[in-house]
């Protein structure tokens, strides 16, 4: 297991959400954290099948590109009557002609899951893989899973993405319906982080 033992960090996202995220993570470690938007690179194509390729695909792009070590996430949505869709496809079933809308991509899985007559509870997991890659084309990869259950109507204003429609294993709420902090201790991307504290940072 590498070290990370430097003073600058890319995340390799235009999201600024998820910027600001790792940002609060690793300022109070002594680390710069920068976006590939920052350096105006633009979004490798995620031709990936996996979750762990797609991340490794933005982690070494970026890190080839700036001579930074980089770090890239990819996670999404496996339900188990889709058999695991949308899974690495999940941000692709909310692209629309404007933009991405999740509101659409929940409807679309709660029609999928309706046309094939799946009974409920609708077992589902969040997953998140984390890849952190070093310009010497080094990387360590670390994920995280959190499992649950999918509920309609959605419920929730909080969060982003499928987070009203997921009910986390022995919660009766949403993710959509805890503060940020209860559901950092119990998503995939909290647990992902996690192990990558303890493995490269800690």
């Amino acid at each position: 297991m590498r070290r990370f033992d430097g003073t600058r960090l890319l995340i390799a996202t235009h999201n600024a959400g998820k910027l600001d995220e790792f940002r609060q993570i690793m300022t109070p470690l002594g680390i710069t954290v920068t976006s590939a938007a920052d350096h105006n690179l633009p979004e490798p194509p995620e031709t990936g099948t996996t979750f762990i390729e797609n991340a490794r695909i933005k982690a070494h792009a970026a890190a080839q590109a700036t001579g930074l070590p980089a770090l890239a996430d990819d996670s999404g949505l496996e339900v188990a009557a889709l058999n695991g869709a949308p899974g690495v496809y999940t941000a692709d079933w909310a692209e629309t002609p404007t933009g991405r809308d999740f509101v659409a991509a929940m409807e679309k899985t709660h029609a999928a899951l309706i046309a094939r007559g799946a009974p409920q509870p609708w077992q589902a997991r969040f997953c998140c893989t984390l890849v952190l890659a070093w310009p010497d084309g080094h990387d360590e990869v670390f994920a995280g899973h959190a499992a649950g259950t999918l509920v309609w109507p959605r419920r929730g204003q909080d969060g982003h993405g499928y987070d009203p429609m997921f009910q986390p294993e022995g919660e009766t709420r949403t993710f959509a319906e805890m503060r940020a902090e209860e559901k950092n201790a119990l998503s995939h991307r909290g647990a992902a982080i996690a192990r990558l504290m303890q493995g490269c940072f800690s």
